[in-house]
Formats: structure tokens, C-alpha cells, sequence
């Protein structure tokens, strides 16, 4: 999903090199969360999910929502496995695999569940291709005997006119895929399915192909961080939840706007570029003090903001803070 964005002087705390506008960001709304550990693979992995969830869940009622994300944390799990296998990092917060059958088994089992469910959200759409399922499975299944892994861009320019159509169609690109145009890290994210695609460079963003999305959490947010946001999250509308995603975000998009000694503009870094940033990469970086951060900015801005939203993000933030102690997030 792209959106234009316009950030007013009150849409959150400051951050270095914080401005008011940003022109353009892509958003993934795919939740990025990590299976639960113990939760072996079988070869009915839909009922897995379900069993899981239920168990999980006092009502005994499991929702779409739960369903997407046992299925995403399943295939970061995954594919995880499979980019370790290539000496290439996966999610930080996925779970070793617990199962003795083949990985080559457990790709294309993870691939037919998620897709699958995903027919209900991500490939709801009637211009989504019907055999999407099988040729994209195809690929993988390619992908992984040939550890196209290692070296994608390679792989990719082996794949006929047909196959490339179905990755461009798989992560919904606009123009059809040139491989020598592309970054190490958008041709990978090509023969990984959405949920699980990784942040290889550390720049606070996802690429796949030409395209940056933006997520929350993503390959490379703590294990204790994405369990705290996938609890506080739980329930919530996807579109909420997608806002409170860029929230999580805005000190990558806003840290690389420079101003000038007066506050004005100068110019925007882009991903790519030298000096292009990502404070959320550093060491002592804290999402605790961003859940304060958020509260106080909240408080001292209560006379402005209409009370029904000012008391709705302050119970998200609030909630965010106690679920991340808890965890033992920092």
C-alpha cells in the first residue's frame, strides 16, 4: 500500500533531524511476527494454526487476524531456516524449526498455508491470478534446490518471461522485473513470500524489487518487541494498527530530512545513499523511552488533540510500555 504522507507539528516527539512534511512512504500492512516456540510443522498446517490459537484464546474463537499472523510467524520460521542455510540472516525474532521432515518439505508446506490464507487478505483481490499459488510455489521450490539464496540476482536472470511474471505478480509489483537494476536485498525479498522479507542492509527499511515498504515489526525488531506489539496489538483494526506501524517508524523517515541552522529544508537522504540513517539500528536505541516519548508528547499536547483520540493513543501507548516491561524489552 503507498500513501502520501503530511506530518503536522503534532503528530509525534522529536527525533534527530525531525521535520514537519515528508512527501512520500510505503507501507506494508503484512503483520511481522514470530511463531511460537515449541509450535512444531506438520503437514496440515492450517489445523496446526487453529489448535494453536485456540489454545491461546479463552473465547476459543479464532479470528482472521490470529490466523494471518500464526501463519506469517510460521513461514518467517521458515525462511528464516532457509537464509541461515545461505549464511544470511532471517528474523531475529523467529523460532528454531522442531520438526524431522526435509526443509525443502517444510517451504513449500509454509508457502501453500500462508498463501492460502493470505487468498482472504493479501490475494483477495480478483486481479490476483488464479494459479498464483502453484507457480510462485513452483519458484520456490526452484529457488531453494538451486540455493538461489546466496546469489538471487543470478537466479533470477535464469527464470523465463513466465516466472518473472509470477514473482511480479506474488509481491504486486507495477512494471515488469529487471534484474540488473535491482539491490542485492530487493532481489532476495523476490523469492521469499511477503511476511517473511528481510531488512538485509539495516536500513530501517524492507525493499522488494525497486519498491521500499516500511514495517512494524520487521526482520530485525527483538524477539521481547515483536511479543509485546503482537499482544497489544491483538484485536486491533489492521488500518489502527498499520498507523501505529509508522509511528513505530518515524525516526527513520524523519531523521533523514535535513534542515539547515534555521529549520528550513534542504534535502531529503534516500535509501541507498551514503549517509542515509537508521537510529533505530543503534545499540542503545530503546523502545521503552519511545512508548515515553509518545506518552509525554500526548500530555503535553491533551488540550489540543479531541479527548476520544487523545484517550485511545494513550491507552495504546500505555499498554505498548507495560507489555515491553513485561517481556523484559528495553
Amino acid at each position: 500500500m503507498t500513501v502520501a504522507l503530511v506530518f503536522s507539528p503534532n503528530l509525534g516527539p522529536s527525533y534527530p533531524n525531525n521535520a514537519q512534511t515528508f512527501s512520500k512512504a510505503q507501507i506494508r500492512q503484512t503483520p511481522i511476527l514470530a511463531r511460537e516456540p515449541g509450535q512444531k510443522s506438520s503437514r496440515s498446517r492450517t489445523g496446526a494454526v487453529a489448535a494453536l490459537k485456540i489454545e491461546n484464546n479463552p473465547t476459543g474463537v479464532t479470528t482472521l487476524q490470529q490466523t494471518r499472523r500464526a501463519e506469517d510467524k510460521n513461514i518467517q520460521t521458515v525462511f528464516s531456516e532457509v537464509l541461515r542455510h545461505a549464511d544470511r540472516a532471517g528474523y531475529a525474532s523467529a523460532s528454531s524449526i522442531e520438526s524431522d521432515q526435509p526443509l525443502d518439505i517444510l517451504v513449500q508446506e509454509s508457502w501453500n498455508s500462508w498463501y492460502q490464507v493470505e487468498r482472504l487478505g493479501r490475494y483477495r483481490s480478483p486481479e490476483a491470478p488464479q494459479d498464483l499459488g502453484e507457480s510462485f510455489g513452483g519458484i520456490l521450490q526452484k529457488a531453494y534446490d538451486a540455493n538461489a539464496y546466496v546469489d538471487p540476482k543470478s537466479f533470477l536472470k535464469g527464470l523465463s518471461a513466465s516466472e518473472l511474471k509470477s514473482v511480479q505478480n506474488t509481491h504486486w509489483l507495477a512494471d515488469p522485473i529487471n534484474v540488473d537494476s535491482l539491490t542485492e536485498e530487493g532481489a532476495l525479498n523476490l523469492l521469499i513470500p511477503s511476511a517473511a522479507q528481510v531488512d538485509l542492509n539495516h536500513d530501517g527499511l524492507t525493499q522488494s524489487g525497486l519498491s521500499y515498504g516500511i514495517r512494524f515489526p520487521d526482520s530485525l525488531t527483538p524477539p521481547d518487541v515483536a511479543a509485546a506489539w503482537e499482544e497489544v496489538t491483538d484485536g486491533m483494526a489492521p488500518m489502527e494498527v498499520a498507523l501505529f506501524e509508522l509511528r513505530m517508524k518515524l525516526p527513520v523517515l524523519t531523521s533523514n530530512i535535513v534542515l539547515d541552522a534555521d529549520g528550513r529544508f534542504l534535502h531529503q537522504r534516500s535509501p541507498g545513499d551514503p549517509d542515509f540513517v537508521n537510529p533505530m539500528n543503534a545499540e542503545d536505541y530503546s523502545f521503552i523511552q519511545v512508548t515515553k516519548d509518545w506518552i509525554g508528547h500526548l500530555e503535553y499536547l491533551k488540550n489540543q488533540i479531541e479527548p476520544e483520540r487523545f484517550a485511545r493513543d494513550m491507552d495504546f501507548w500505555q499498554r505498548f510500555q507495560g507489555s515491553l516491561q513485561r517481556h523484559g524489552a528495553t
